[in-house]
């Protein structure tokens, strides 16, 4: 689970960090692929489910840290501001991979051209969010949802992760290939003998993600 620490989730770069250098020799490309992209990768390959508790502003690279984590609850104070075309920048961090994905092309479009802030109630409403929570509640129902999915097969959890951001670039010959090899994998682990024994005994299942 990833949150903030005060008002914002993230304010993304401060820009009072670059006030006195020269913006001339500046390589923002190379500030890109080594301070941010690599955060953006290990989200998304680390084979666990990755959840944003957004308790305030998202913006700029703040923004797509909280779009490259798989699920996002969000505090009624949260809201979400794709901030880079307001100093004259494109959209990086993944913001212009995940956005699309998440809400289609033409709000993804929107809003990283106007740079217009997306309040909670509208990310729920346009799929950026998950679930809208009260602010006092937050951390308390984010640790609660998390520890619910740790209890859960955490293997296939895992497996399924990849699978969807696999599918999400392959064609459905692709997908129904790696789907098989990763039922292959499941249907070796401890969890899935315990799933059927749990199911033939009608008692719930207690997963150990072996």
């Amino acid at each position: 689970m990833i949150t903030g620490a005060g008002k914002a989730f993230c304010s993304g770069q401060d820009l009072n960090d670059r006030s006195d250098l020269n913006l001339e020799s500046l390589s923002l490309g190379e500030s890109v692929r080594e301070r941010y992209n690599p955060l953006i990768r290990t989200i998304t390959e680390m084979e666990k489910p990755v959840i944003a508790s957004v308790n305030g502003v998202a913006a700029g690279a703040g923004c797509s840290l909280a779009l490259a984590c798989d699920m996002r609850i969000v505090s009624d104070r949260a809201k979400f501001v794709e901030a880079f075309v307001r100093i004259g920048l494109v959209p990086d961090s993944g913001s212009s991979w995940f956005l699309p994905r998440l809400i289609g092309f033409g709000r993804a479009m929107e809003l990283l051209a106007t740079g217009r802030e997306v309040d909670a109630q509208e990310a729920v409403q346009i799929g950026l969010a998950n679930r809208l929570v009260p602010h006092e509640r937050l951390v308390g129902e984010s640790i609660a949802f998390a520890r619910k999915l740790a209890q859960a097969p955490t293997r296939a959890i895992g497996w399924t992760k990849r699978a969807l951001h696999q599918a999400m670039d392959s064609g459905l010959e692709e997908a129904l290939e790696l789907e098989a090899r990763l039922q292959e994998l499941a249907g070796k682990t401890e969890d899935f003998r315990e799933g059927v024994q749990a199911f033939m005994e009608k008692r719930t299942p207690r997963f150990q993600g072996k």
